[in-house]
């Protein structure tokens, strides 16, 4: 038998290891599904600002371990009819990695506008940024540009977001500067 403290040890070492392990499968078979077209979308009215909200919240205990400065342009009354989980999706994976890659003491602004029959949601941060070799690749099935982050991250997140925003029929696009930070804009019809 171990002692305690090893087992202790042990247990706090295969936790966040099993955990990340689950998170990849899960995102495998997502990303499987979502190219097979095996998961329809469920469209749904809903208000985009309450869920931008929500998944904020979140991160909120990330954000705050960090100190980091997070900012919110919500306009209200942007309804959609979209896949509600999809979306969510979307926004959870955009946000993790703004958190992710936002060093301490940096700022997050997350933003929603109308804009004729869409809308159009950016997150800002002032991470890291994404380098001009490693920016057309963003979209790759289990591509890090980033391997200093590998341990927190399997490469399927913005591939997933990629498919979904495909998948809804709307667009993504990316601006970013090295050491300066990221802006990812999502557009997506209303209706």
């Amino acid at each position: 038998l171990l002692p305690a403290a090893q087992r202790a040890e042990y247990a706090g070492a295969i936790t966040p290891a099993t955990r990340r392990l689950s998170e990849l499968i899960t995102n495998i078979l997502r990303l499987n599904k979502l190219e097979n077209q095996q998961i329809y979308p469920q469209p749904e009215r809903f208000e985009l600002n309450e869920q931008l909200r929500e998944c904020l919240l979140d991160f909120e205990a990330a954000w705050e371990r960090k100190g980091l400065q997070i900012e919110a342009s919500l306009d209200e009354a942007v309804a959609v009819t979209a896949d509600r989980e999809l979306l969510s999706l979307v926004w959870n994976n955009l946000i993790s990695n703004a958190v992710k890659f936002t060093g301490p003491g940096g700022h997050i602004r997350v933003d929603l506008e109308e804009e004729g029959i869409g809308a159009v949601v950016t997150v800002s941060d002032t991470g890291c940024g994404i380098s001009p070799e490693v920016g057309p690749h963003i979209f790759e099935k289990f591509y890090q540009g980033d391997t200093s982050h590998a341990t927190q991250g399997n490469g399927l997140g913005l591939a997933l977001v990629k498919r979904v925003v495909d998948i809804l029929k709307g667009e993504i696009s990316v601006e970013s500067t090295v050491g300066v930070g990221s802006t990812f804009t999502v557009k997506i019809r209303r209706t």
